[in-house]
This record gives structure tokens, C-alpha cells and sequence, in this order.
């Protein structure tokens, strides 16, 4: 039986999660194609760009996923990675990304992002890759996160940089050094020493 370029288009979609329209043009498949599977009802437009399957099930990191497709070069940071490794009980309203401190700031209609400027190993070191509807998200690993949010305490409080570190403490036993570590990649191990002192 032969597949039709349509076919291919919706299982490409399918395969993708959230794709936008030059994913699908890299792969021969046209904007012309793509508008008639939204008119069709195949294919669903979930923000300037980008694009679905009707049928998409999105999960509870869908607005991460939607930021990584339109920046791919952002890396969920701060509050945002807390709430991605269930690191605290904030429910941040914006999406916080740490980019490189000349970075052009991104221009997105939703979700409001809250940009962190990080320069050098900062913005290097402690990097996990996810997938999430098929797209590649960048996330600082649960202990940069901590340090972080001692390094940024003015914007995100010191009471939700203790709870991180609380909660670190209980589900990352044995995760002490990889703290140490970010702590001096960050500037922060004296700021954070009384804080170790007092749950250890």
C-alpha cells in the first residue's frame, strides 16, 4: 500500500509531539499540507508555531516542552527545575530559564517567562536531558537547581532555597558532594554551609 505524503505528515506529527512548520518542511512535508490538517481537524495549532497531533495527549510539562521547541538554547532553571524535580510546593507562574548573559531575550506570547542570566560554568555544568512529547528539554540536574536558587536567593526567596535543600536532603541521600561541587561552581558554600549544618 502506498503512504501518501499526507500519511507520512500525520505520522511524523504523531512521532514528533510538538513540531513547527520547518521541522516538517526539513522532512518534505509543506505549510500548504500542514494548513490543510489543521482545516481538517487532524492536526491542532497549540501556539504561534507550533503544532499537534488532535489527538495529543499533553502532560503536566506541556508549557516546558512549547518554551523548548521556540528556545532551544533556554535551560529550565530556578523555580521551574524545583517544580520539575519536585524539589518544592511553589507553583511558579512564569517558566524560568537561565541563558547565556548576551543572549537575546526570546519573545513569546505564552507563557511569560522569567529570564536568569548565567555565564560560564554556570551555565554549563549540572545539564540533564529529558524528553518530554518528543521534544528535548534541558533542565539543571536537582543539585545545580539548589545552588542556584542560594546564588538567586534575592529573586526566588531563602525560604524556598532552604526547602529545596530539605527536600534534596530526603529524596538525594548521598548527594552531599554533588551539592559541595555546584555550591563552588556557584559562589555559594559559605552562604549555604549554616543551612547543611542545620538538617544534617
Amino acid at each position: 500500500m502506498q503512504v501518501t505524503s499526507r500519511d507520512r505528515a500525520l505520522r511524523l506529527i504523531d512521532v514528533k509531539g510538538l513540531v513547527r512548520p520547518k521541522d516538517l518542511e526539513a522532512q518534505g512535508i509543506s505549510r500548504a499540507l500542514l494548513s490543510r490538517l489543521v482545516r481538517e481537524g487532524l492536526v491542532a495549532r497549540q501556539a504561534r508555531g507550533i503544532y499537534a497531533a488532535a489527538r495529543h495527549e499533553p502532560t503536566a510539562e506541556h508549557t516546558l516542552a512549547h518554551v523548548a521547541k521556540r528556545v532551544p538554547e533556554a535551560v529550565f532553571c530556578l523555580l521551574t527545575a524545583l517544580r520539575f524535580h519536585a524539589l518544592t510546593t511553589q507553583s511558579p507562574a512564569e517558566v524560568w530559564i537561565a541563558l547565556p548573559e548576551k543572549a537575546r531575550r526570546p519573545r513569546l506570547d505564552y507563557p511569560r517567562l522569567r529570564i536568569a542570566r548565567f555565564s560560564a560554568a554556570a551555565l554549563t555544568e549540572g545539564i540533564e536531558r529529558h524528553r518530554v512529547e518528543g521534544v528535548k528539554l534541558r533542565v539543571t540536574s536537582p543539585a545545580k537547581t539548589v545552588a542556584d536558587c542560594f546564588k538567586y536567593r534575592n529573586k526566588v526567596g531563602v525560604d524556598v532555597a532552604v526547602e529545596a535543600l530539605r527536600d534534596f536532603g530526603h529524596k538525594h541521600r548521598g548527594g552531599a558532594s554533588d551539592l559541595a561541587r555546584f555550591a563552588r561552581i556557584c559562589r555559594v558554600s559559605r552562604v549555604m554551609q549554616p543551612y547543611l549544618d542545620a538538617i544534617a
